[in-house]
């Protein structure tokens, strides 16, 4: 399978940092440059294990993804469900780890499998040029959303929810 991967140190504790990260609507289209439309499914308000999500990239490519763990504020695991024809397998994951300095880590993951198969060394290739690009403008994004004070402002507020168990 091939692998792309991108790491940034942001300003912020863990637990800020994954909450950033899991903003929806319009707070993660402020810093997210991947996404065009996102939402839950299935009537879900929040995300965690087993919930699905719709995305559409700004590439115009749909996916319906699962989050297969879901353990803030540490890491998010997810798999593509329905996709681009050209994914045999898409999976990723985001990891959170504090740094000395109060700071976060961020460490983001995608791993996929290019079909048909007689195609898929070359796709792949390409796919991690072109995915590896946007890996790494997404995570960009992820750090100036850590430094955004109205993103900040929403995620603590979802923070704060969480805590009282809304």
């Amino acid at each position: 399978m091939a692998q792309v991967e991108a790491t940034v140190d942001v300003p912020v504790e863990p637990a800020l940092a994954f909450a950033v990260s899991q903003t929806t609507g319009v707070t993660r289209y402020r810093w997210d440059p991947f996404v065009r439309e996102q939402s839950l499914l299935d009537g879900r308000t929040r995300p965690g294990r087993g919930v699905r999500t719709a995305t559409r990239s700004r590439h115009g490519l749909a996916m319906v993804s699962e989050y297969v763990s879901y353990v803030p504020p540490s890491h998010v695991g997810m798999r593509m469900v329905t996709g681009p024809w050209f994914f045999a397998v898409f999976a990723g994951s985001w990891r959170f780890t504090p740094l000395p300095d109060g700071g976060t880590r961020a460490v983001w993951r995608y791993v996929f499998r290019c079909r048909p198969a007689w195609l898929a060394p070359a796709a792949e290739r390409i796919g991690t040029a072109l995915l590896g690009r946007d890996i790494r403008r997404r995570i960009a994004g992820f750090a100036r959303g850590c430094a955004d004070p109205a993103v900040l402002a929403v995620a603590r507020r979802e923070l704060e929810e969480d805590a009282a168990g809304r």
